[in-house]
Protein backbone atom coordinates (compact mmCIF):
# COMPACT_ATOMS: atom_id res chain seq x y z
CA UNK A 1 0.00 0.00 0.00
CA UNK A 2 1.74 3.39 -0.75
CA UNK A 3 1.53 5.87 1.74
CA UNK A 4 -0.40 9.24 1.35
CA UNK A 5 2.14 11.80 1.69
CA UNK A 6 1.17 15.39 2.89
CA UNK A 7 2.99 18.79 2.82
CA UNK A 8 3.83 18.10 6.84
CA UNK A 9 5.74 15.58 5.38
CA UNK A 10 7.36 17.37 2.49
CA UNK A 11 10.10 20.09 3.25
CA UNK A 12 12.11 22.53 1.33
CA UNK A 13 13.32 21.78 -2.27
CA UNK A 14 12.26 18.62 -3.82
CA UNK A 15 12.55 16.89 -6.93
CA UNK A 16 9.42 16.60 -9.54
CA UNK A 17 9.48 12.71 -9.60
CA UNK A 18 9.15 12.96 -5.46
CA UNK A 19 6.19 15.56 -6.03
CA UNK A 20 4.04 13.01 -8.34
CA UNK A 21 2.36 10.98 -5.65
CA UNK A 22 1.55 14.01 -3.25
CA UNK A 23 0.10 15.32 -6.37
CA UNK A 24 -1.85 12.55 -7.36
CA UNK A 25 -2.76 11.84 -4.11
CA UNK A 26 -4.30 15.24 -3.26
CA UNK A 27 -1.64 16.01 -0.83
CA UNK A 28 -0.02 19.20 -3.16
CA UNK A 29 -3.61 20.34 -4.87
CA UNK A 30 -1.61 23.48 -6.49
CA UNK A 31 2.38 24.17 -7.68
CA UNK A 32 2.56 28.48 -8.67
CA UNK A 33 4.25 29.05 -11.35
CA UNK A 34 6.22 31.99 -10.66
CA UNK A 35 8.01 34.63 -12.55
CA UNK A 36 10.09 37.05 -11.74
CA UNK A 37 8.99 40.26 -12.39
CA UNK A 38 10.75 43.87 -12.43
CA UNK A 39 10.55 44.58 -9.08
CA UNK A 40 11.43 40.88 -8.06
CA UNK A 41 8.12 40.04 -7.26
CA UNK A 42 6.50 36.40 -7.43
CA UNK A 43 4.13 36.78 -10.73
CA UNK A 44 2.36 34.22 -12.44
CA UNK A 45 -0.30 31.09 -12.27
CA UNK A 46 -1.82 28.56 -9.53
CA UNK A 47 -2.14 25.35 -11.39
CA UNK A 48 -3.87 22.78 -10.33
CA UNK A 49 -1.83 19.87 -9.73
CA UNK A 50 -3.57 17.07 -11.46
CA UNK A 51 -4.29 19.46 -14.41
CA UNK A 52 -0.08 20.37 -14.36
CA UNK A 53 0.56 16.55 -14.24
CA UNK A 54 -1.57 15.88 -17.95
CA UNK A 55 -0.01 18.58 -19.82
CA UNK A 56 3.61 17.19 -18.62
CA UNK A 57 1.94 13.71 -19.74
CA UNK A 58 1.01 15.12 -22.96
CA UNK A 59 4.15 16.94 -24.01
CA UNK A 60 7.38 16.27 -21.34
CA UNK A 61 8.20 19.59 -21.22
CA UNK A 62 8.73 22.30 -19.53
CA UNK A 63 6.24 24.88 -21.17
CA UNK A 64 3.73 24.66 -17.95
CA UNK A 65 1.19 27.78 -19.04
CA UNK A 66 1.23 31.06 -20.70
CA UNK A 67 0.71 34.41 -19.27
CA UNK A 68 0.47 38.08 -20.53
CA UNK A 69 3.55 39.38 -21.43
CA UNK A 70 2.98 42.53 -19.15
CA UNK A 71 3.93 40.91 -16.45
CA UNK A 72 7.27 42.72 -17.43
CA UNK A 73 5.94 45.73 -18.64
CA UNK A 74 3.92 47.31 -15.96
CA UNK A 75 4.64 49.88 -13.42
CA UNK A 76 4.14 48.65 -9.26
CA UNK A 77 0.14 48.82 -9.91
CA UNK A 78 -0.04 46.77 -13.17
CA UNK A 79 -1.27 49.45 -15.37
CA UNK A 80 -0.64 48.67 -18.99
CA UNK A 81 1.88 50.95 -19.65
CA UNK A 82 2.75 52.25 -23.27
CA UNK A 83 6.28 52.63 -24.46
CA UNK A 84 7.76 49.23 -24.26
CA UNK A 85 9.08 46.99 -27.16
CA UNK A 86 8.30 43.60 -25.53
CA UNK A 87 4.23 44.40 -25.39
CA UNK A 88 1.80 47.22 -25.66
CA UNK A 89 -1.33 47.91 -27.05
CA UNK A 90 0.09 48.15 -30.30
CA UNK A 91 -0.19 43.97 -30.23
CA UNK A 92 -2.83 43.94 -28.10
CA UNK A 93 -0.79 42.73 -24.93
CA UNK A 94 0.04 39.40 -26.45
CA UNK A 95 1.26 35.87 -24.68
CA UNK A 96 3.92 34.49 -23.96
CA UNK A 97 5.48 31.02 -22.57
CA UNK A 98 6.10 30.02 -19.18
CA UNK A 99 9.05 27.26 -18.60
CA UNK A 100 9.55 25.96 -15.53
CA UNK A 101 12.97 25.75 -13.61
CA UNK A 102 12.56 22.16 -11.83
CA UNK A 103 15.62 21.95 -10.10
CA UNK A 104 13.65 25.13 -8.03
CA UNK A 105 10.53 23.10 -7.30
CA UNK A 106 9.57 23.79 -3.66
CA UNK A 107 7.19 23.13 -1.04
CA UNK A 108 5.68 25.74 0.81
CA UNK A 109 5.34 25.08 4.24
CA UNK A 110 3.34 28.47 5.34
CA UNK A 111 0.66 27.90 2.89
CA UNK A 112 -1.71 24.84 2.31
CA UNK A 113 -1.40 21.97 -0.08
CA UNK A 114 0.82 23.75 -1.87
CA UNK A 115 4.32 23.90 -4.26
CA UNK A 116 6.30 26.58 -6.09
CA UNK A 117 8.33 26.49 -8.82
CA UNK A 118 10.74 29.41 -10.23
CA UNK A 119 9.36 29.87 -14.19
CA UNK A 120 11.79 31.46 -16.99
CA UNK A 121 9.75 33.62 -19.59
CA UNK A 122 9.72 32.69 -23.36
CA UNK A 123 8.28 33.71 -26.56
CA UNK A 124 5.78 31.40 -28.06
CA UNK A 125 8.51 30.12 -29.94
CA UNK A 126 10.29 29.04 -26.58
CA UNK A 127 13.10 32.08 -27.26
CA UNK A 128 13.68 33.65 -24.02
CA UNK A 129 12.70 36.89 -23.36
CA UNK A 130 15.83 38.97 -22.56
CA UNK A 131 14.71 41.59 -20.38
CA UNK A 132 12.93 38.89 -17.99
CA UNK A 133 14.78 39.57 -14.78
CA UNK A 134 16.17 36.04 -14.33
CA UNK A 135 17.51 35.97 -18.20
CA UNK A 136 19.17 39.12 -17.57
CA UNK A 137 21.17 37.35 -14.58
CA UNK A 138 22.09 34.06 -16.33
CA UNK A 139 23.66 36.40 -19.27
CA UNK A 140 26.25 38.23 -17.03
CA UNK A 141 26.72 34.78 -15.22
CA UNK A 142 27.29 33.48 -18.59
CA UNK A 143 29.64 36.39 -19.16
CA UNK A 144 31.50 35.99 -16.14
CA UNK A 145 32.48 32.47 -16.90
CA UNK A 146 33.80 33.03 -20.15
CA UNK A 147 36.32 35.09 -18.47
CA UNK A 148 36.94 32.05 -15.94
CA UNK A 149 35.33 33.08 -12.99
CA UNK A 150 31.83 31.92 -11.07
CA UNK A 151 30.32 33.99 -8.05
CA UNK A 152 29.08 33.16 -4.83
CA UNK A 153 26.44 35.80 -3.12
CA UNK A 154 24.93 36.01 -0.22
CA UNK A 155 22.21 38.61 0.57
CA UNK A 156 21.39 40.73 3.47
CA UNK A 157 17.80 42.21 3.85
CA UNK A 158 16.84 44.78 5.77
CA UNK A 159 12.88 45.56 6.85
CA UNK A 160 10.66 47.41 8.82
CA UNK A 161 7.84 45.74 10.62
CA UNK A 162 4.79 47.19 11.40
CA UNK A 163 1.65 46.61 13.80
CA UNK A 164 -0.89 48.70 12.88
CA UNK A 165 0.64 52.38 11.66
CA UNK A 166 3.00 51.87 14.16
CA UNK A 167 6.71 50.04 14.22
CA UNK A 168 6.44 46.98 16.16
CA UNK A 169 9.51 47.84 18.51
CA UNK A 170 8.88 51.44 19.18
CA UNK A 171 12.37 52.17 19.87
CA UNK A 172 15.45 51.35 18.24
CA UNK A 173 17.14 47.80 19.91
CA UNK A 174 19.56 47.18 17.44
CA UNK A 175 21.28 43.57 17.94
CA UNK A 176 18.85 43.27 21.42
CA UNK A 177 18.14 40.35 22.30
CA UNK A 178 15.13 40.39 24.35
CA UNK A 179 12.07 41.35 22.08
CA UNK A 180 8.07 41.99 23.04
CA UNK A 181 6.35 38.60 22.67
CA UNK A 182 4.23 39.58 20.07
CA UNK A 183 7.59 40.02 17.50
CA UNK A 184 9.48 37.20 19.16
CA UNK A 185 6.19 34.93 17.85
CA UNK A 186 6.30 36.44 14.11
CA UNK A 187 10.36 35.95 13.93
CA UNK A 188 10.73 32.50 15.42
CA UNK A 189 7.95 31.26 13.11
CA UNK A 190 9.74 33.34 10.34
CA UNK A 191 13.09 31.68 11.44
CA UNK A 192 10.82 27.98 11.39
CA UNK A 193 9.42 28.24 7.78
CA UNK A 194 12.24 29.58 5.75
CA UNK A 195 14.65 26.73 6.24
CA UNK A 196 11.04 24.20 5.87
CA UNK A 197 10.44 26.19 2.48
CA UNK A 198 14.49 25.47 1.32
CA UNK A 199 15.62 29.26 2.30
CA UNK A 200 18.46 28.53 4.51
CA UNK A 201 18.80 31.63 7.14
CA UNK A 202 22.49 32.42 8.85
CA UNK A 203 21.02 34.98 11.10
CA UNK A 204 18.22 37.21 12.49
CA UNK A 205 18.59 40.34 13.97
CA UNK A 206 16.70 43.67 15.01
CA UNK A 207 18.59 46.57 13.10
CA UNK A 208 18.74 50.12 13.91
CA UNK A 209 15.32 51.68 14.04
CA UNK A 210 12.15 51.45 15.44
CA UNK A 211 10.91 47.83 13.84
CA UNK A 212 14.00 47.26 11.70
CA UNK A 213 15.28 43.59 11.09
CA UNK A 214 18.15 42.04 9.15
CA UNK A 215 17.98 39.06 7.69
CA UNK A 216 21.18 37.37 6.58
CA UNK A 217 21.66 34.64 4.49
CA UNK A 218 24.82 31.96 3.72
CA UNK A 219 27.19 33.05 1.51
CA UNK A 220 28.57 29.72 -0.08
CA UNK A 221 28.11 27.32 -2.58
CA UNK A 222 24.96 28.03 -3.29
CA UNK A 223 24.40 29.17 -7.26
CA UNK A 224 23.50 32.93 -7.63
CA UNK A 225 20.53 32.17 -9.42
CA UNK A 226 19.57 30.11 -6.82
CA UNK A 227 20.37 32.59 -3.62
CA UNK A 228 17.98 34.72 -5.83
CA UNK A 229 15.10 33.13 -6.00
CA UNK A 230 15.31 31.88 -2.04
CA UNK A 231 15.21 35.57 -1.92
CA UNK A 232 12.12 35.49 -3.85
CA UNK A 233 10.49 33.19 -1.44
CA UNK A 234 11.55 34.51 1.34
CA UNK A 235 10.21 37.81 0.53
CA UNK A 236 6.65 35.89 -0.29
CA UNK A 237 7.17 34.03 3.14
CA UNK A 238 7.62 37.06 5.12
CA UNK A 239 4.55 39.00 3.91
CA UNK A 240 2.45 35.89 4.90
CA UNK A 241 3.93 35.29 8.10
CA UNK A 242 3.25 39.06 9.19
CA UNK A 243 0.10 39.11 7.94
CA UNK A 244 -0.90 35.25 9.93
CA UNK A 245 0.29 37.41 13.28
CA UNK A 246 -1.36 40.57 12.14
CA UNK A 247 1.77 42.19 11.46
CA UNK A 248 2.96 44.22 8.14
CA UNK A 249 6.11 43.99 6.75
CA UNK A 250 7.61 46.87 4.39
CA UNK A 251 10.61 47.01 1.78
CA UNK A 252 10.21 50.80 1.58
CA UNK A 253 13.93 51.58 1.04
CA UNK A 254 13.01 54.62 3.08
CA UNK A 255 9.82 53.85 4.82
CA UNK A 256 10.08 56.68 7.88
CA UNK A 257 11.86 60.39 7.07
CA UNK A 258 15.49 59.29 8.23
CA UNK A 259 15.18 55.47 8.24
CA UNK A 260 17.01 53.19 5.70
CA UNK A 261 16.81 49.81 4.88
CA UNK A 262 18.93 48.01 2.18
CA UNK A 263 19.65 44.98 0.40
CA UNK A 264 22.93 44.39 0.51
CA UNK A 265 25.01 41.89 -1.54
CA UNK A 266 28.07 39.64 -0.19
CA UNK A 267 30.10 38.73 -2.92
CA UNK A 268 33.18 36.37 -3.82
CA UNK A 269 34.89 35.52 -7.06
CA UNK A 270 36.21 31.82 -7.35
CA UNK A 271 38.54 30.21 -10.24
CA UNK A 272 39.25 26.55 -10.51
CA UNK A 273 37.31 25.87 -7.07
CA UNK A 274 40.07 28.50 -5.54
CA UNK A 275 38.93 31.92 -4.23
CA UNK A 276 40.35 34.54 -5.92
CA UNK A 277 39.75 37.44 -3.03
CA UNK A 278 41.29 35.31 -0.13
CA UNK A 279 43.39 37.34 2.16
CA UNK A 280 44.68 36.74 5.88
CA UNK A 281 42.89 39.75 6.68
CA UNK A 282 40.41 42.53 5.26
CA UNK A 283 43.26 45.06 5.70
CA UNK A 284 45.93 43.18 3.51
CA UNK A 285 46.75 44.48 0.28
CA UNK A 286 43.60 43.37 -2.46
CA UNK A 287 44.55 40.77 -4.56
CA UNK A 288 44.78 41.47 -7.93
CA UNK A 289 41.02 40.14 -9.11
CA UNK A 290 39.92 42.13 -6.07
CA UNK A 291 41.33 44.84 -7.49
CA UNK A 292 40.32 44.89 -10.86
CA UNK A 293 36.68 44.19 -9.65
CA UNK A 294 36.36 46.96 -7.15
CA UNK A 295 37.57 49.25 -9.87
CA UNK A 296 34.89 48.04 -12.46
CA UNK A 297 32.27 48.25 -9.94
CA UNK A 298 33.42 52.09 -8.86
CA UNK A 299 33.75 52.70 -12.63
CA UNK A 300 30.29 51.32 -13.72
CA UNK A 301 27.48 50.90 -10.65
CA UNK A 302 27.14 54.49 -10.74
CA UNK A 303 25.75 54.21 -14.75
CA UNK A 304 23.54 51.45 -13.80
CA UNK A 305 21.31 52.97 -10.81
CA UNK A 306 17.65 52.25 -12.24
CA UNK A 307 18.79 48.31 -11.86
CA UNK A 308 19.80 48.82 -7.92
CA UNK A 309 17.72 51.68 -7.12
CA UNK A 310 14.58 51.45 -9.02
CA UNK A 311 11.67 53.89 -6.95
CA UNK A 312 12.23 57.60 -6.30
CA UNK A 313 11.52 56.16 -2.59
CA UNK A 314 15.36 54.14 -3.40
CA UNK A 315 17.64 57.69 -2.82
CA UNK A 316 15.77 59.05 0.30
CA UNK A 317 17.76 56.52 1.60
CA UNK A 318 21.24 57.49 0.44
CA UNK A 319 19.91 61.80 1.64
CA UNK A 320 21.10 61.39 5.03
CA UNK A 321 24.82 61.42 6.03
CA UNK A 322 25.98 58.97 8.55
CA UNK A 323 23.08 56.75 8.16
CA UNK A 324 25.16 53.48 7.19
CA UNK A 325 23.86 54.01 3.86
CA UNK A 326 26.17 55.36 1.19
CA UNK A 327 26.66 58.83 0.19
CA UNK A 328 29.59 58.38 -1.93
CA UNK A 329 30.43 56.09 -4.80
CA UNK A 330 34.00 55.11 -2.40
CA UNK A 331 35.34 51.49 -1.00
CA UNK A 332 37.38 50.40 1.85
CA UNK A 333 38.17 47.56 4.47
CA UNK A 334 35.61 46.91 7.14
CA UNK A 335 34.11 50.51 6.63
CA UNK A 336 30.52 50.27 6.50
CA UNK A 337 29.94 53.88 5.07
CA UNK A 338 31.42 52.88 2.06
CA UNK A 339 29.14 51.79 -1.16
CA UNK A 340 31.63 49.06 -1.60
CA UNK A 341 33.34 47.63 2.08
CA UNK A 342 35.96 44.90 2.09
CA UNK A 343 35.23 42.77 4.60
CA UNK A 344 35.88 38.83 5.80
CA UNK A 345 39.27 37.48 6.18
CA UNK A 346 40.62 34.37 4.84
CA UNK A 347 39.30 32.13 2.09
CA UNK A 348 35.73 34.82 3.43
CA UNK A 349 37.52 37.47 2.16
CA UNK A 350 34.74 38.90 -0.18
CA UNK A 351 33.47 42.62 -1.04
CA UNK A 352 29.83 43.99 0.45
CA UNK A 353 28.27 45.76 -2.10
CA UNK A 354 25.69 48.13 -0.14
CA UNK A 355 23.89 50.41 -2.95
CA UNK A 356 21.28 48.78 -3.27
CA UNK A 357 17.77 49.55 -1.18
CA UNK A 358 15.17 46.99 0.60
CA UNK A 359 12.86 47.36 -2.81
CA UNK A 360 15.74 46.39 -5.26
CA UNK A 361 15.52 43.19 -7.27
CA UNK A 362 17.91 40.85 -6.09
CA UNK A 363 18.24 39.48 -10.11
CA UNK A 364 19.32 43.12 -11.49
CA UNK A 365 21.62 43.83 -8.22
CA UNK A 366 23.34 41.08 -8.52
CA UNK A 367 23.35 41.35 -12.66
CA UNK A 368 24.48 44.72 -12.37
CA UNK A 369 26.93 44.12 -9.94
CA UNK A 370 28.39 41.16 -11.72
CA UNK A 371 28.56 43.14 -15.09
CA UNK A 372 30.83 45.82 -13.70
CA UNK A 373 32.96 43.06 -11.65
CA UNK A 374 33.75 41.44 -15.75
CA UNK A 375 34.58 44.86 -16.91
CA UNK A 376 37.09 45.73 -14.60
CA UNK A 377 38.29 42.12 -15.06
CA UNK A 378 38.40 42.38 -18.91
CA UNK A 379 40.09 45.59 -18.96
CA UNK A 380 42.17 45.25 -15.93
CA UNK A 381 41.24 48.29 -14.31
CA UNK A 382 42.69 49.89 -11.06
CA UNK A 383 40.83 51.17 -8.25
CA UNK A 384 41.28 54.84 -6.87
CA UNK A 385 42.62 54.95 -2.99
CA UNK A 386 40.42 53.45 -0.46
CA UNK A 387 39.24 55.40 2.02
CA UNK A 388 39.95 54.69 5.24
CA UNK A 389 38.55 57.32 7.48
CA UNK A 390 35.28 58.66 7.66
CA UNK A 391 33.31 57.79 4.18
CA UNK A 392 31.01 60.98 4.97
CA UNK A 393 33.33 63.22 5.05
CA UNK A 394 35.30 61.59 1.81
CA UNK A 395 35.22 64.22 -0.65
CA UNK A 396 37.65 62.65 -3.39
CA UNK A 397 34.18 59.87 -4.34
CA UNK A 398 31.98 60.47 -6.67
CA UNK A 399 28.35 61.26 -5.13
CA UNK A 400 25.96 59.01 -5.61
CA UNK A 401 23.01 60.10 -7.84
CA UNK A 402 20.35 62.44 -5.70
CA UNK A 403 17.30 61.02 -7.29
CA UNK A 404 15.92 58.77 -9.58
CA UNK A 405 15.74 61.27 -12.77
CA UNK A 406 19.44 61.83 -12.21
CA UNK A 407 20.56 58.48 -12.21
CA UNK A 408 18.19 57.41 -15.04
CA UNK A 409 19.43 60.25 -17.38
CA UNK A 410 23.26 58.73 -16.55
CA UNK A 411 21.74 55.05 -17.84
CA UNK A 412 19.77 56.28 -20.75
CA UNK A 413 22.88 57.88 -21.75
CA UNK A 414 25.54 55.97 -21.05
CA UNK A 415 27.46 54.26 -23.85
CA UNK A 416 28.79 51.65 -20.67
CA UNK A 417 25.66 51.00 -19.26
CA UNK A 418 24.44 50.15 -23.17
CA UNK A 419 27.93 47.92 -23.46
CA UNK A 420 27.33 45.86 -20.62
CA UNK A 421 23.40 44.78 -21.03
CA UNK A 422 21.84 44.79 -24.69
CA UNK A 423 19.97 48.38 -25.86
CA UNK A 424 16.82 46.37 -25.32
CA UNK A 425 17.86 45.81 -21.88
CA UNK A 426 18.60 49.37 -21.13
CA UNK A 427 15.47 50.75 -23.13
CA UNK A 428 13.01 48.22 -21.22
CA UNK A 429 14.81 49.42 -17.82
CA UNK A 430 15.10 53.17 -18.48
CA UNK A 431 10.92 52.85 -19.26
CA UNK A 432 10.40 51.70 -15.92
CA UNK A 433 12.36 54.13 -14.51
CA UNK A 434 10.79 57.23 -16.28
CA UNK A 435 6.97 55.38 -15.70
CA UNK A 436 8.08 55.79 -12.23
CA UNK A 437 9.16 59.52 -11.81
CA UNK A 438 6.21 60.20 -14.33
CA UNK A 439 4.15 59.09 -11.62
CA UNK A 440 5.78 60.90 -9.00
CA UNK A 441 6.13 64.34 -10.49
CA UNK A 442 1.84 64.56 -10.66
CA UNK A 443 1.21 63.30 -7.38
CA UNK A 444 0.55 65.16 -4.34
CA UNK A 445 2.51 65.07 -1.27
CA UNK A 446 1.68 64.72 2.05
CA UNK A 447 4.42 67.39 2.28
CA UNK A 448 2.59 69.53 0.11
CA UNK A 449 -1.20 69.19 1.76
CA UNK A 450 0.85 70.31 4.89
CA UNK A 451 2.68 73.07 3.80
CA UNK A 452 0.15 74.60 1.42
CA UNK A 453 -3.37 73.32 2.79
CA UNK A 454 -3.93 76.53 4.63
CA UNK A 455 -1.61 78.82 2.27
Amino acid sequence: MTTQLFPEDLTGRIDLEALKDPMLQGGIRTVMAAIPDMRGHLKGKRLSSLALLNRLGEDGGNRVAEACAYILATNADMDPLSGFDLTSWTDGFQDMGVEADWPSLRVLPYMSSLALVHCDAVDLDGAPIEVAPRQILRRQLERLAELGYQAQIGLESEFVLYTGLEPAVGRNIDYGLDLPPQTANFLGHLETVLPDAGVPVEAVKPEGAPGQFEVTFPHDKASVMEACDNYTVYRHALRHVAQQHGMTASFMAAPETGVGSGLHLHLSLWRNSQPVFATASHRDMPTEAMRHSVAGLMDAMPHLTPLYTPTTNSYKRYATPRSFAPYFMSWGPDNRGCAIRVTGHGQGTHLEIRLGGADANPYLLTAATLASIAHGLDHKLTPPPPCLGDAYADRSSLPLPRDLAEGLRDFQTSPLAHDLFDTQIVVHYARAAQAEVDEQRCTVTDVERRHLATA
